[in-house]
């Protein structure tokens, strides 16, 4: 091997390049070998994953797959950052939410926050929630002029904004040193609400917001486009991004129809997004934002420098789990990664028990410190676009950015978004697209750790104090997008169960019997005990392990209703029809047979009493809800 005399590094180049096709036969092989190639499928395409929006993810990315040259950081299209140095000078703004009705105790946690890490506010007002007239109590001891101040206020935008103005006056705030969002968004109010008669008055309202802050506040924006509804409603990450690409476009509209130059309504403008635990996904989500909206600013005649999207992200509510919730922990942390790998200039991580009402302290605190020790310990801020020449995050970026603007057209075409929004065509295609991610999340090819994949029936509920419903924000009611969560289906089978326990003090129950040695049933008695489990079913394995002879007085021992046959196909055949004929005997409702058997044994199993086959990437939820209902189980 030649060696480079100055400083004795072996030289790579005297090793050939490695072809794509090479790699191809080499994977094709192992493949083959593992049994799972596909007659007439490329390996590329077996090993492919299929995302939303008719994308599909690769299992290598060359430099042939480079897509559209992202340009500089802070530069148009602002791919990779929206200004120069993107966060990497003093790290992303750490925004913290706070809900509770209460002025005092709100107050308290914001001077907690505010002295712990947190350098903006995110108040929810009106309603049930704290109400306009408490935002100065609210805010006491805040210095204004330091930390910007987010408004989320619904219906009451317009009176909420008023008074947080008044207070700036009141405090000696001057002017241009005011910070933060007045937080007016009358379409957003529009899809939680469905409520579109007074669009037009609050447009209006929300153009004059505006054309007040252009004139005397220019720390301050006046308008949030939330894409945060369209993702609680199941959207894609493309119909999310194509929504508040629609929906950025008609506030310009309706600023510039004001008074106002495109490049004062762009200013005016802040996009709110979801971060998920599908960090990827979500890098690639923040860097076509910022490209679409670019493009959306230059079209619409604005200079270069006004393209550059202000962005706020926010730690996805759709994937926060009631069940288990410490694990939402781990998913708002790779949440938090992608947001600051993606570029967001704001995050916000909402605390682990947001599912469950009003966070505690001790929620609120971590929140806050995920974010610092992301900054601080890993240090993650210092680097502009860090994501920026990875093959795959820039092919999915601009895969992503097409689809997205093809949806935004549609809407364009549909007569913009509040047209779309009143014809029912984006409740139509965003109810489309939950139905099919239901499906793969209820034959859990989308698993979620502590709710359908390894359940704790044993845990510790975890109490909270009711989250309040601000006016407009947090509802549907009145024909508005729903609201969805990924653990709706399961949450509904857990419910059941959980009536079923506070009613007799035993939860139901299913009856494992194991088949032969630990070797030959372990496997498919957990997967077993995994799936009847996550619908709240109790499972008892009590003997370990069973025969013909002793399976029907230990399933009339279990307290049990329904079995389950859990062995290797071989045992299967030797001792499944016996054992389950003595299980029908002993007046199981239902017998189960975990596995997949040919056609010939299956009709085997089915005329000696088995009933049911489970197996990986079935129906959990309608296996477990037919499971409750045979038992009774309300």
């Amino acid at each position: 091997m030649t060696v480079l005399p100055d400083h004795g590094l072996p030289l790579a180049d005297e090793f050939p390049d490695a072809s794509r096709e090479q790699w191809q036969r080499l994977v094709e092989g192992v493949l083959h070998k593992a049994g799972t190639a596909l007659p007439g499928t490329p390996a590329e395409e077996t090993l492919s994953t299929t995302l939303q929006d008719g994308i599909a993810t690769r299992p290598l990315y060359t430099a042939q797959d480079s897509s559209a040259e992202p340009g500089y950081p802070g530069f148009p299209p602002f791919t990779r950052a929206g200004r120069p140095e993107g966060t990497a000078r003093a790290g992303w703004d750490v925004r913290q939410r706070h809900a509770r009705p209460d002025p005092k105790r709100t107050n308290e946690a914001v001077l907690t926050d505010l002295e712990n890490g947190v350098t903006s506010l995110w108040l929810l007002v009106g309603g049930t929630g704290l109400p306009v007239s408490g935002i100065p109590a609210a805010l006491e001891g805040v210095y204004l002029d330091l930390a910007p101040v987010v408004l989320d206020a619904g219906a009451e935008f317009d009176a909420a904004a008023r008074e947080l103005l008044r207070l700036y006056g009141t405090r000696g705030v001057p002017a241009h040193s005011a910070l933060g969002n007045l937080g007016a968004d009358p379409l957003g109010l529009a899809v939680r609400t469905g409520q579109h008669s007074a669009l037009d008055t609050r447009s209006a309202e929300a153009a004059e917001l505006a054309a007040l802050c252009h004139r005397e506040y220019p720390g301050l924006r006046a308008l949030t486009v939330d894409a945060l509804p369209y993702h609680g409603a199941g959207a894609s990450t493309a119909q999310e991004l194509g929504c508040s690409l629609a929906t950025g476009v008609a506030y310009l509209r309706t600023l510039t129809a004001a008074g106002l130059t495109v490049d004062a309504a762009c200013a005016q403008l802040e996009f709110r997004y979801a971060a998920t635990a599908d960090q990827f996904l979500t890098i690639a989500k923040l860097r076509a934002a910022r490209r679409l909206w670019a493009r959306v600013a230059e079209a619409s005649g604005a200079a270069p420098a006004a393209g550059a999207q202000r962005q706020h992200a926010v730690t996805s509510p759709v994937m926060m789990t009631r069940r288990d919730p410490w694990v939402n922990m781990l998913r708002t942390t790779v949440a938090c990664v992608a947001a600051g790998v993606g570029g967001a200039d704001t995050v916000t991580v909402l605390p682990f028990d947001d599912a469950l009402g009003l966070p505690d302290d001790f929620a609120r605190r971590i929140a806050r410190n995920t974010s610092s020790i992301l900054m601080e310990e890993s240090h993650l801020a210092r680097v502009i676009d860090p994501a920026g020449g990875s093959w795959y995050v820039e092919r999915l970026t601009d895969e992503l950015a097409h689809a997205a603007w093809s949806w935004f057209q549609e809407i364009e075409r549909a007569g913009g978004q509040a047209a779309a929004l009143r014809s029912g065509l984006i409740a139509e295609r965003l109810s489309a697209t939950w139905e099919e991610r239901s499906a793969d999340l209820a034959h859990r090819r989308e698993p979620i750790t502590g709710v359908s994949e390894f359940p704790n029936l044993a845990e510790q509920s975890v109490e909270r104090e009711a989250a309040p419903e601000p006016a407009g924000i947090l509802t549907s009611e009145g024909g508005g997008l729903p609201t969805v969560r990924r653990d709706d289906a399961f949450e509904a089978l857990r419910a059941r169960s959980d009536a079923r326990l506070a009613a007799t003090g035993s939860r139901p129950r299913a009856f494992l019997a194991a088949l032969g040695p630990a070797a030959a049933h372990t496997g498919r008695a957990s997967f077993a005990a995994n799936l009847f489990q996550a619908g709240g079913i109790e499972t008892v394995q009590d003997p370990v392990t069973v025969d013909a002879e002793s399976a029907a007085e230990a399933f009339r021992r279990s307290g049990a209703t329904v079995a389950v046959l859990c062995s290797s196909d071989k045992l299967y055949a030797e001792q499944a029809a016996d054992v389950a004929a003595a299980l029908v005997s002993a007046g199981a409702l239902r017998v189960f047979l975990a596995g997949r058997p040919g056609d010939e044994q299956r009709e085997t199993y089915l005329r000696a009493g088995v009933d049911e086959f489970v197996f990986a990437g079935g129906d959990a939820v309608a296996v477990l809800a037919s499971v409750l209902d045979r038992m009774g189980v309300a």
